[in-house]
């Protein structure tokens, strides 16, 4: 069961209901489709992370960026351990939209939902980028031990947009302010940090990583792309997806943090739509 979106609060998409359980999600543009998968950073939405991008997706595809299960306006099912409640998540958007095959971005958490994603259902993929992924093992930066631990307060907030960033310039006193109130609306804050917020937050990398011989059989052309300056997942886990992928490419940005699609948002863009344009010209 799906319902039209609150247009006073641009948060706020359609809603999709199965189950019982709620999804919050955007939908905007025509052509073919693309799907939007945000980051784990404290008071994420699907809007906060691609607000700046999906207008111009939406000149040439169909977008859709859902909040997934426990973030933003979507339901939360309390602690997650396990990927597979938001690649299900997915999956019965999809179907409930009629979409049979489709492109994905995922950035970071996003990034490895989008890997588990196209290894239990390679057939509903058309390509797909990856931007500053999690999906492979890594020891847990100190970025993301500080990101994942966040308890709310301003002045935490304000520390978690710095790791994320390189132009610290961007951290104005509205996006500090807007992303902590979203963390202390109630119930915003509890699945988060039940799910990536314990004691060992390695295990949180883990329930996002798939097995490396599952990433190297994926047969679809996948663009990766990283911030040079990225503090939060390392460089080496993107080089280590381009290799186990055949058919890939990896693309690093300079002066640019784990924001890739905000800090540099024109080159993304236009990476992104040519990409699904085009595919990766072998």
């Amino acid at each position: 069961m799906s319902s039209v979106p609150d247009m006073t609060r641009p948060e706020i998409g359609k809603t999709f209901v199965a189950d019982g359980i709620k999804t919050n999600y955007h939908d905007i543009g025509a052509g073919s489709p693309i799907l939007l998968i945000h980051g784990s950073g404290p008071g994420v939405t699907a809007w906060a992370n691609w607000r700046l991008n999906m207008p111009g997706f939406a000149e040439k595809f169909r977008v859709i960026a859902p909040d997934m299960l426990g973030f933003g306006y979507s339901d939360s099912v309390g602690r997650i351990s396990d990927k597979r409640v938001w690649t299900d998540q997915l999956l019965r958007l999809l179907d409930e939209l009629g979409i049979e095959r489709i492109s994905l971005v995922g950035n970071s958490f996003g990034g490895g939902i989008t890997l588990a994603f196209m290894i239990a259902h390679p057939d509903r993929v058309e390509r797909a980028v990856l931007m500053g992924a999690a999906g492979l093992q890594f020891p847990i930066t100190p970025a993301l031990d500080f990101v994942w631990g966040y308890e709310p307060s301003r002045e935490a907030m304000h520390e978690s947009l710095k790791m994320l960033a390189w132009d610290h310039s961007r951290l104005t006193d509205d996006l500090i302010d807007s992303r902590y109130q979203a963390t202390i609306r109630p119930g915003a804050h509890e699945p988060y940090h039940a799910t990536f917020g314990g004691p060992d937050r390695q295990a949180g990398i883990a329930m996002l990583s798939s097995r490396e011989e599952d990433i190297a059989a994926l047969p679809h052309e996948v663009l990766i792309l990283h911030g040079k300056d990225d503090q939060v997942i390392p460089q080496e886990v993107s080089l280590r997806l381009g290799n186990l992928i055949t058919r890939s490419d990896v693309h690093f940005f300079g002066e640019c943090g784990h924001w890739v699609q905000i800090e540099r948002m024109a080159s993304f863009n236009r990476a992104v739509i040519d990409f699904f344009s085009h595919g990766l010209k072998f």
